[in-house]
């Protein structure tokens, strides 16, 4: 793992990687972050989205505000990726996207052709890619569809800092489904056992956070790991076998309306919201303005938090 950070490094410093003097840096010369969230976008996703699945933070990023806030940003340690993949390079989205990077800097293009299919393998490549460029505590994938509070989730990532591999979400263990035709089937549903048999524990794609131990030994056994069909299935099973300690919180699959918003009226302020009938928000480009205005942590929550 060592000799894999210190090659992550050198590929960093080879590719022009700023390095900046204002943040504490590690050995590897990088910058320190505590949490490096991934936004999995599929490259035709609304941009509406997009803008408003972190909401606090995507427009805090340009302009006077973000100059204004850059030192308090950075000491709260985020750092916003999207990821944008497409077969079809040079077309209108794809240039649509070029234009977005260029006003924002914070969308990481990935070596990988889309398709549902392939989202293990997306999976694999994103948590490669994020160790080689950010040293960070934690390391996030969500999807572009689901509300994330950034401040709660940071405090809830906060609390299991000093606990090595860990791997938190919200965990379930569903039935191996052998029929084809049906949502997540399971193509190799032999290596399960007996028909009826259920996954081993698992967190739910939509949202999960993996400590920087594990997120290096995906990296470094990226060739060698199985993918399943069912991305969420293919990242549990890379973890069985290892001293991992999986966290199930609930507040990282809240309802949306009424539920999560009758949870933040109790004070209880949900990670993220989704509705679990769309694996996502339902009509997600439509409603999750509302959502974030019904469900969200504050507009000052994010700058006034404590990781």
């Amino acid at each position: 793992m060592e000799l894999a950070a210190a090659r992550a490094a050198q590929e960093s410093i080879l590719s022009g990687s700023p390095l900046s003097e204002d943040m504490n840096t590690g050995s590897s010369g990088k910058r320190k972050y505590f949490m490096v969230i991934g936004v999995n976008t599929a490259f035709s996703s609304r941009k509406e989205e997009i803008q408003f699945v972190l909401p606090g933070c995507h427009k805090e990023r340009s302009g006077k505000s973000w100059r204004k806030r850059r030192g308090l940003l950075y000491a709260l340690s985020l750092k916003i990726i999207l990821l944008n993949l497409s077969a079809t390079v040079g077309g209108i989205l794809d240039r649509a996207i070029e234009a977005e990077d260029k006003m924002h800097g914070d969308i990481l293009r990935l070596d990988h052709v889309e398709g549902y299919l392939e989202l293990s393998a997306k999976t694999k490549t994103y948590f490669a890619a994020a160790v080689a460029l950010w040293d960070a505590e934690f390391y996030i994938k969500v999807d572009d569809d689901v509300h994330v509070n950034i401040a709660t989730l940071g405090e809830t990532l906060a609390r299991y800092r000093r606990k090595p591999r860990v791997y938190i979400g919200c965990m379930k263990s569903g039935p191996v489904l052998a029929q084809k035709g049906v949502r997540y089937h399971e193509p190799e549903y032999w290596k399960f056992g007996e028909a009826g048999n259920k996954y081993f524990r698992h967190a739910t794609g939509q949202l999960y956070a993996i400590s920087k131990d594990l997120a290096s030994y995906i990296s470094i056994n990226q060739h060698v790991l199985h993918k399943y069909a069912n991305e969420d299935v293919s990242l549990g099973s890379w973890f069985i076998g290892l001293d991992v300690q999986h966290i199930d919180d609930r507040r990282l699959c809240c309802g949306t309306p009424p539920d999560c918003e009758w949870k933040a009226q109790a004070g209880n302020i949900c990670v993220a919201s989704f509705d679990w009938s769309c694996s996502g928000i339902c009509r997600s480009a439509e409603r999750i303005k509302e959502v974030h205005q019904r469900c969200g942590e504050g507009e000052n929550a994010v700058w006034t938090a404590a990781f």
